[in-house]
């Protein structure tokens, strides 16, 4: 007869020697708290430590939280967002304006700055910045962006007692007060004056029919199509410092432009433009 042989474990009996403890983890800290005692001593650490302003891991610096773009405050903030892409940084070396230049800072009025900022320029690449236009800035912050150019970029004092042409063409005279320097009015110049105008201070370098010489096309319909009359003006006057381009003062050595050349030079420029007079009347 077989018998049969019956195996017994004695699983009842097994205790496993592995003890689980519960752990609380905060940012990259971790702490076991089976020991109430242990876990007692954290918090009040962890109390002490925020009592104290100290920033936690994970924690954000003040410069990282998010903030609404109206909130945003600091000039350097406002400029690199709003204006950096086109101006370049610091101001200079952009494909648009040079704003980091002195005797640009001289030349515009605050009004003429808050009015392109806000506004833009139609039919140029400077779309309109403020809300009521569409654009991300309130008023605060253009008076913001514009009192941060001035007083991280100016130089008023080079330029006392200088005659600065008109900002527009149809200025009159003005005392700018702020700066120092006085600026002469001028009226609207005709086309063929400004053809032998421009033989006299521009070929020389944008080639005797503007097509272009040691620096390039100033009658391309690509560029004058995109650019205002005012922003023609300004070129004549301040110059691009950035670029090597002469201000009104320079182009001839010891024969600045008097405003009337200014005004004719500009008029001719704008005459050159191959585009509809729809066009040419909303660029101006």
């Amino acid at each position: 007869m077989i018998k049969r042989l019956l195996l017994r474990l004695p699983i009842a009996d097994w205790r496993l020697p592995i003890r689980f403890k519960p752990v609380l983890k905060i940012g990259n800290w971790q702490l076991a708290i089976g020991n109430s005692k242990l876990l007692l001593a954290f918090i009040v650490a962890l109390s002490l430590l925020m009592g104290c302003n100290a920033r936690l891991p994970g924690k954000p610096t003040e410069a990282e939280r998010w903030r609404a773009p109206a909130d945003v405050s600091d000039f350097s903030e406002l400029y690199t967002q709003n204006c950096a892409g086109c101006h370049g940084n610091d101001g200079r070396l952009g494909a648009a304006r040079q704003l980091n230049d002195p005797l640009y800072l001289s030349f515009v009025p605050d009004e003429s700055l808050r009015q392109v900022i806000s506004q833009g320029r139609p039919g140029t690449d400077m779309p309109p910045f403020s809300e009521q236009a569409g654009g991300m800035l309130t008023d605060r912050q253009i008076a913001l962006l514009i009192s941060g150019m001035r007083a991280s970029w100016s130089k008023p004092e080079a330029f006392k007692g200088v005659e600065i042409p008109a900002y527009s063409a149809s200025e009159t005279v003005t005392d700018k007060g702020s700066d120092g320097s006085i600026v002469t009015a001028s009226a609207s110049g005709d086309a063929p004056s400004g053809a032998r105008t421009y033989q006299t201070y521009c070929a020389r370098c944008h080639g005797p029919n503007g097509a272009g010489g040691s620096a390039g096309s100033i009658v391309d319909p690509n560029f004058l199509n995109l650019v205002s009359d005012q922003g023609l003006r300004t070129t004549v006057v301040v110059g691009r410092s950035d670029l090597g381009k002469p201000d009104w003062r320079s182009n001839v050595a010891g024969h600045p432009m008097s405003p009337q050349e200014i005004d004719a030079v500009v008029a001719w420029l704008a005459s050159q433009r191959q585009t509809s007079s729809a066009t040419a009347e909303r660029i101006k």
